[in-house]
């Protein structure tokens, strides 16, 4: 007898108990460790929703509101144009030409057009007729540094010139030139330049056609031209036409308009880059 009252089991009284008996005994034994742990686990995942209970659902209008404030602090991809006007800005320049006393009065005869840095020398591809004749060239780049220039190079049978600034700015940014026969009709085309003296306006539009020919003054055509119908002014001329890379295409020369008044209408001409710098010692392209 034990201690406590209580009376241990002999081994001849278990024999006696009936065999059912004896079977769940053993039955019992061998399953409570696997009904200990099933408790265990069971008391594991209630304490664990209680310390961390699930997030309330999102009501619809708790879910517009963040879609909405999502969508306002998207900022967007710049748009292409916005793209090519910033790789050729560093490269543009403002050309005024200095033709001398006018006609009429006593103020100077000035022009002004456009050009484009192409190499690390400096030197600016422009339209010939922008500063053919001129008694002084100035040249402004697009942080504000001006300098006077002189024709260094000239080929009239495409309106092309090139431009040396006797002191180039401490820094120079070349434009990149790209291939125009690697575009189609109907691609995008840009034009950055001056137009009326309104600095560093840009225009869109597309390539309209190749190899167009047009009479300049008498008995002279420009030939293998560029057509767009990007709008182009006085001012653009011997300004850079851009593709959606930003890479220079073409050099501004001319517009069409069968009023013969100097305006656009819908029909631009440049010619093609791979021209335009061989007048500068490049090998055309």
């Amino acid at each position: 007898m034990k201690h406590d009252g209580s009376r241990e089991v002999t081994a001849e009284e278990r024999e006696k108990r009936p065999q059912w008996w004896r079977r769940l005994g053993a039955a019992l034994r061998r399953v409570w460790p696997f009904a200990l742990g099933i408790a265990a686990a069971l008391l594991a995942v209630l304490l664990y929703t209680f310390l961390f209970p699930a997030p309330t659902p999102l009501t619809e209008n708790e879910i517009k509101i963040d879609i909405a404030e999502a969508m306002a602090s998207a900022t967007p991809e710049a748009a292409y144009s916005a793209q090519v006007y910033e790789r050729i800005l560093p490269s543009l320049v403002l050309v005024k030409a200095n033709f001398g006393p006018a006609e009429e009065g006593d103020e100077d005869d000035q022009g002004l057009g456009s050009g484009t840095v192409i190499n690390e020398n400096g030197d600016i591809l422009t339209a010939l007729h922008v500063v053919a004749g001129a008694q002084e060239i100035v040249v402004v780049y697009a942080d504000g540094t001006e300098a006077a220039a002189e024709i260094g190079g000239a080929e009239p049978e495409n309106d092309i010139a090139v431009l040396q600034p006797t002191q180039p700015p401490g820094l120079i940014v070349p434009a990149v030139l790209g291939n125009p026969y690697a575009m189609a009709v109907g691609d995008e085309a840009f034009a950055v330049g001056n137009p009326m003296g309104l600095t560093a306006s840009m225009s869109a539009g597309v390539i309209s056609g190749f190899n167009r020919s047009i009479p300049v003054g008498e008995g002279q055509r420009l030939e293998r031209l560029i057509q767009f119908d990007t709008a182009v002014n006085p001012g653009n001329s011997g300004g850079p036409l851009l593709n959606r890379e930003g890479q220079v295409v073409g050099i501004v020369t001319a517009l069409a308009n069968p009023s013969e008044q100097n305006f656009f209408v819908g029909i631009g001409f440049a010619v093609p880059i791979g021209t335009a710098v061989a007048a500068a010692g490049a090998p055309g392209y």
